[in-house]
């Protein structure tokens, strides 16, 4: 990568999505969580964040909206997008070799109108169970 295109993705303006990811990041660790990875790309698809709180590995998925207009960011994480992030996690957690370690699924609301700030943040711990159908499953 040349150094003007490393500055070029540098100084791009984020998207609302990525804005919204760093809001709950920054969220996370006033909590105390740890954060391992943002952005995870894996076969199985995108991991937002990857978190350690405490000893349980923690992915979480963020959904940033600008409003409720079109219902709760959080109901977008239905069965198709949980069983994708079960998937990304299980491959995850494989290759570390931290199968044998806690972990659980975290669903993150950003709300962020454009005339505000700074963002209201909503974290729904233990969103929901791992499920799905695939390669992992029987």
């Amino acid at each position: 990568m040349s150094l003007s295109s490393w500055l070029s993705e540098r100084m791009r303006p984020l998207s609302l999505g990525e804005r919204g990811e760093r809001a709950a990041a920054r969220y996370l660790r006033r909590l105390g969580y740890h954060i391992i990875t943002m952005r995870h790309r894996l076969r199985y698809g995108e991991v937002d964040i990857i978190a350690v709180d405490e000893k349980t590995v923690v992915f979480v998925e963020v959904k940033t909206r600008r409003g409720e207009a079109l219902g709760r960011p959080a109901e977008a994480v239905n069965s198709t997008r949980q069983a994708r992030l079960t998937r990304a996690a299980l491959a995850y957690l494989s290759s570390n070799d931290l199968l044998e370690h806690a972990s659980r699924f975290d669903v993150m609301e950003v709300i962020w109108p454009i005339e505000q700030r700074r963002p209201d943040v909503r974290h729904f711990i233990n969103a929901f169970q791992a499920c799905g159908k695939g390669q992992f499953f029987s």
